[in-house]
């Protein structure tokens, strides 16, 4: 004989569990359902701040939530790369990553998070490759007058940079490595100090992004000669690249990507992910871009997480075969 009771509590089972699939579902679909916050280590207005402003706007159309820029300066990025790393991983706390991503566990022993595992990649935005400054009144007409007189002469380059482990720092030293010369380093407190002694003519030379000298280049203040790339810079297209100005395998860029707290789920990446590409695909995205010397990447988050990778071990060779520290 049927037993209507534990009929009725299989069936009441059976629906509940029902419902829960279902609101699952639901729930997993309807990601984004509040507004996402992007955590940039930088002050407002850097160039990593304008890039996240830009790209994160489109995706905020496209994922139909807002996504709040939260600038998080200081300690060389790892306050602010600390504090997206602890945030919890649903896919509503992302952290704009650049360059310092890949070099800061090389060059910080006391981090309290290992920035090779702490996150989960979602996708590159893009880069720009920096570029080789010298003075008008230089002497240096080319790369290879620079690296020749280098080789000549031990010790009486200096260069200047952002500071110990900047991307400008990490380049220079790749230039040196790749072109068998040596020069002494002069850090500053940000790029705009190193900069005006550049101009003074206390600094022989400076590897920097072209958009933060670009007006200088333009009034002739400052002379151009190399990209340290093996692909022009669209905001000079017609100047030369280290490799055929003699000096091979030197590639220095400034990057930037998005990624999330580790364990964040895959749902979330990758509909991030697709709103990044989306973004990245429009024309008024890439000519402002274009404007800030960068080109467009792209992609999926394997690949994203590939280039982490390498970058992290070539910069991880850099420090130690340059010495560099920073702590």
């Amino acid at each position: 004989m049927f037993n209507y009771t534990l009929g009725k509590r299989i069936s009441l089972a059976i629906s509940i569990a029902a419902g829960l699939t279902c609101m699952t579902g639901v729930h997993a679909a309807e990601y984004p359902d509040k507004p996402i916050t992007v955590v940039v280590p930088y002050s407002p207005g850097g160039g990593v701040d304008i890039v996240t402003r830009i790209v994160t706007k489109a995706m905020s159309d496209d994922l139909k939530q807002p996504i709040i820029v939260d600038n998080r300066p200081g300690g060389g990025t790892n306050i602010g790369m600390s504090y997206a790393a602890r945030a919890k991983a649903d896919g509503y706390t992302l952290y704009m990553a650049s360059n310092t991503l890949t070099t800061n566990k090389a060059l910080y022993s006391n981090l309290d998070f290992d920035p090779a595992t702490a996150f989960t990649p979602i996708g590159k935005i893009g880069d720009a490759p920096l570029v080789v400054v010298v003075t008008k009144d230089s002497p240096f007409k080319s790369l290879g007058d620079l690296v020749q007189y280098g080789k000549d002469h031990s010790g009486d380059l200096t260069f200047g940079t952002a500071g110990t482990g900047s991307s400008g720092h990490m380049a220079s030293e790749l230039l040196l490595r790749k072109g068998g010369f040596k020069a002494l380093h002069v850090p500053y407190k940000g790029g705009a100090p190193a900069i005006t002694d550049l101009l003074g003519g206390r600094l022989s030379f400076m590897a920097i992004n072209p958009l933060e000298v670009i007006s200088h280049i333009k009034s002739g203040a400052l002379r151009p000669l190399a990209v340290l790339n093996d692909k022009p810079t669209v905001l000079l297209p017609d100047l030369t690249t280290a490799a055929k100005a003699g000096v091979q395998d030197v590639n220095a860029t400034v990057w930037w990507g998005l990624v999330a707290p580790a364990n964040t789920p895959d749902g979330a990446v990758q509909k991030l992910n697709h709103a990044l590409n989306n973004a990245l695909k429009k024309d008024d995205i890439i000519q402002s871009l274009a404007k800030l010397g960068a080109t467009p990447a792209g992609g999926t988050p394997a690949e994203f997480d590939t280039f982490l990778k390498k970058d992290a071990a070539s910069m991880a060779d850099l420090v130690k075969s340059a010495n560099i520290k920073v702590d």
